[in-house]
Protein backbone atom coordinates (compact mmCIF):
# COMPACT_ATOMS: atom_id res chain seq x y z
CA UNK A 1 0.00 0.00 0.00
CA UNK A 2 1.63 3.32 -1.22
CA UNK A 3 1.98 6.07 1.46
CA UNK A 4 0.96 10.11 0.61
CA UNK A 5 2.61 12.57 2.37
CA UNK A 6 0.83 15.85 2.38
CA UNK A 7 2.78 19.89 2.59
CA UNK A 8 1.58 22.94 2.98
CA UNK A 9 2.71 25.61 0.73
CA UNK A 10 2.27 28.99 0.14
CA UNK A 11 2.21 30.89 -3.65
CA UNK A 12 1.15 33.98 -5.63
CA UNK A 13 0.51 35.47 -8.98
CA UNK A 14 0.37 38.85 -10.35
CA UNK A 15 -2.23 37.44 -12.58
CA UNK A 16 -4.84 35.17 -10.98
CA UNK A 17 -5.95 32.80 -8.71
CA UNK A 18 -5.76 30.35 -10.88
CA UNK A 19 -2.18 31.07 -12.23
CA UNK A 20 -1.05 31.22 -8.47
CA UNK A 21 -2.03 27.45 -7.97
CA UNK A 22 0.08 26.35 -10.67
CA UNK A 23 2.97 28.10 -9.60
CA UNK A 24 2.58 26.43 -6.30
CA UNK A 25 2.42 23.21 -7.93
CA UNK A 26 5.00 24.06 -10.38
CA UNK A 27 7.64 24.78 -7.45
CA UNK A 28 6.40 22.26 -5.55
CA UNK A 29 7.20 19.55 -8.92
CA UNK A 30 11.32 20.86 -9.09
CA UNK A 31 11.71 18.75 -5.63
CA UNK A 32 8.88 16.28 -5.51
CA UNK A 33 7.91 13.52 -7.45
CA UNK A 34 4.68 11.76 -7.65
CA UNK A 35 2.00 14.89 -7.06
CA UNK A 36 -0.84 13.15 -7.44
CA UNK A 37 -3.75 16.77 -5.73
CA UNK A 38 -3.49 20.07 -4.89
CA UNK A 39 -6.06 21.37 -2.52
CA UNK A 40 -6.53 24.89 -1.62
CA UNK A 41 -7.11 25.92 1.52
CA UNK A 42 -6.94 29.59 1.57
CA UNK A 43 -7.38 32.23 -1.07
CA UNK A 44 -6.75 36.18 -0.90
CA UNK A 45 -5.60 39.21 -2.84
CA UNK A 46 -3.64 42.18 -1.85
CA UNK A 47 -5.11 45.61 -2.85
CA UNK A 48 -3.38 49.03 -3.51
CA UNK A 49 -5.72 51.85 -4.03
CA UNK A 50 -8.61 49.56 -5.07
CA UNK A 51 -7.12 47.86 -7.28
CA UNK A 52 -6.16 43.63 -6.72
CA UNK A 53 -2.17 43.52 -7.22
CA UNK A 54 -1.50 40.14 -6.50
CA UNK A 55 -3.13 36.76 -5.75
CA UNK A 56 -2.01 34.51 -3.10
CA UNK A 57 -3.07 30.54 -2.51
CA UNK A 58 -2.39 28.35 0.38
CA UNK A 59 -2.58 24.64 -0.35
CA UNK A 60 -1.71 21.19 0.20
CA UNK A 61 0.00 18.74 -2.30
CA UNK A 62 -0.56 15.29 -2.06
CA UNK A 63 2.22 12.76 -3.59
CA UNK A 64 3.02 9.50 -3.24
CA UNK A 65 6.02 8.27 -1.85
CA UNK A 66 8.32 6.18 -3.61
CA UNK A 67 8.48 2.48 -2.04
CA UNK A 68 11.75 0.68 -1.11
CA UNK A 69 12.22 -2.88 -0.94
CA UNK A 70 12.15 -4.46 2.13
Amino acid sequence: MPLVKVIEVIASSDVSIDDAVKNAVKEASRTIRNIDSVWVKDIKAHVKDGKITTFGVICNISFRLDSAPL
